[in-house]
């Protein structure tokens, strides 16, 4: 999951190079939380939310079909 979402926010920033991705398990859940430059983030959220609504989807339907729950989260650099 963690390569996949790293692959997605890299080819949206303009600074690839400072994402950082973090995943942490909580009881049974996976959080994978993303962190970009701050000039990136209303790359990766979008107009409305809408790009992060996507990535959010994309991790959605792939750890449905691993019977996994996950998380992601945008965080501020």
């Amino acid at each position: 999951m963690k390569d996949i979402v790293e692959y997605i926010v890299k080819a949206l920033c303009e600074f690839p190079e400072e994402v950082e991705i973090k995943t942490e398990a909580d009881r049974g859940v996976e959080i994978i939380k993303i962190s970009v430059a701050p000039s990136d983030m209303g790359k990766v959220i979008g107009r409305n939310g809408k790009i992060a609504t996507s990535i959010r989807t994309i991790v959605k339907s792939l750890s449905n079909k691993h019977h996994k729950k996950v998380i992601v989260k945008i965080e501020e650099n």
